[in-house]
């Protein structure tokens, strides 16, 4: 049993602040993170609501797994994924598998994973309501895998540069390098969204799997943030379909942030990966290009080496004359894919990387 669930109250010490009086001397963007009235917000809450340890300290870190044990997670959690089930909201897609290694591109058996029901990201399937491109002019900002080491120098530049920024983190980077999440939340004021626990392929997860990967990092944000719930997600290596969209939008009310472009950044200095010519050379590609649907392009605030890919190109945001919004803050329906639930499936860009 963790420290603190959901059902328990939680031990207070001095090192708790007060959430209300952090939101009122904050000016903060109010768009990466649901209202106060969701109903998400009763998966969240603890008996003891207004107050939250401090980032960092041992009462914060207390209670969460190392991995998404789905043993672990709290009993109003499984509750909401059992309700969504009985109600009709998750497809019956099967769970896809990795027959060609632990690393390697879902498949499922006998099924075109770029159609229903499946409608696989990673197969190019466009679900109703996710977001792929930004509107036309305009380059969507955001940043993969962190907070690590190499955050800091990332964080400096876009303060330096007046960047606004979308960081899809994941749960126990966070646990690991609070400082560095507390000066994107605090310093930065960049918005902050999910990209799971510890970064797995998401198909090849169960409902209950989904569930906590989706939960604990929720969680960890929103003790971190003076109660704050998360709106956004981002699936690693883009591996997502109906049956996980679901779950996360029923479930947490998350909606699914993919791309159209990625600079494989990850990739640096590994063998056969990327290079810094090559990053290069596809930035005066995309920003040279039609401003129309605008871009989202995947980057990772990995190493020193991505962060430096970033800060390179930088300059031709300018040059090409793009305007620069934090992904977080381009939802609307102008350029969403078919926004309602009876929306047509399309079929477009590619998804790669992680």
């Amino acid at each position: 049993m963790y420290a603190w669930s959901l059902s328990l109250s939680f031990a207070l010490s001095c090192a708790l602040v007060n959430a209300h009086a952090e939101t009122d001397s904050r000016s903060l963007p109010d768009t990466w993170y649901q209202s106060e009235t969701h109903p998400a917000h009763a998966l969240f809450r603890r008996q003891s609501s207004g107050s939250f340890p401090a980032v960092g300290s041992a009462e914060w870190k207390a209670g969460f797994p190392q991995t998404a044990d789905t043993g672990s997670v709290p009993k109003a959690w499984t509750d909401a994924l059992n309700a969504a089930v009985a109600a009709g909201k998750i497809p019956n897609v099967p769970v896809s598998s990795q027959p060609n290694g632990p690393s390697t591109t879902p498949v499922y058996q006998d099924q075109d994973a770029s159609k229903q029901p499946i409608c696989s990201a990673s197969a190019h399937c466009r679900l109703p309501g996710q977001i792929w491109d930004a509107p036309s002019g305009v380059v969507g900002i955001s940043f993969d895998d962190g907070p690590l080491a190499a955050s800091d120098e990332l964080y400096s530049f876009l303060q330096q540069n007046n960047v606004p920024s979308t960081h899809f983190f994941i749960g126990t980077n966070i646990l690991q390098f609070p400082n560095e999440f507390t000066t994107a939340f605090s310093t930065l004021k960049s918005d902050i969204a999910v990209h799971t626990w510890t970064h797995p392929y998401m198909t090849t997860l169960s409902n209950a799997q989904v569930v906590a990967q989706l939960g604990w990092t929720m969680q960890l944000i929103y003790i971190s943030t003076g109660g704050r719930l998360a709106r956004y997600w981002r699936p690693p290596y883009g591996d997502t379909d109906a049956r996980v969209d679901a779950i996360a939008s029923a479930v947490f009310g998350l909606t699914t942030v993919i791309w159209n472009q990625d600079t494989s950044d990850w990739s640096l200095g590994t063998t056969g990966g990327t290079t810094q010519d090559a990053i290069d050379a596809k930035f005066t590609q995309w920003l040279s290009g039609s401003k129309s649907p605008g871009l989202i392009i995947l980057e990772h605030e990995l190493r020193s080496a991505t962060v430096q890919a970033f800060k390179d190109n930088f300059p031709k945001y300018a040059q090409y004359g793009w305007d620069l919004e934090s992904v977080a803050r381009i939802n609307g329906a102008s350029y969403q894919n078919a926004q309602s639930s009876s929306g047509s499936l399309t079929y477009e860009g590619s998804v790669a990387g992680a």
